[in-house]
């Protein structure tokens, strides 16, 4: 039997919603290395108050977006991949 090409769009869906839980982290990292790539290299002097604005706001983004994908991937069903043909006799 041949197998379908395309996935059932629920199981697209959850495998997207797992990528992109595993691309999190990498982008937290690169989002909190961020405000050490800024500055002038001329001067020494940091604006500090507004590297921790934007520290704390990346934090506050990257713990929602957290939540709404552990959240979204709690809710739905690991349902059988519709792909995969079930054992039959």
């Amino acid at each position: 039997m041949k197998r379908p090409l395309f996935l059932a769009p629920q199981t697209y869906r959850q495998r997207r919603l797992r990528d992109a839980a595993r691309i999190l982290p990498v982008l937290a990292a690169f989002l909190l290395i961020l405000p050490m790539l800024w500055g002038d290299e001329a001067s020494d002097i940091r604006q500090t108050g507004s590297d921790g604005i934007y520290l704390f706001v990346v934090w506050f983004l990257l713990i929602v977006s957290a939540a709404l994908l552990a959240r979204r991937l709690s809710s739905e069903p690991d349902g059988v991949d519709a792909a995969s043909p079930k054992d039959k006799k």
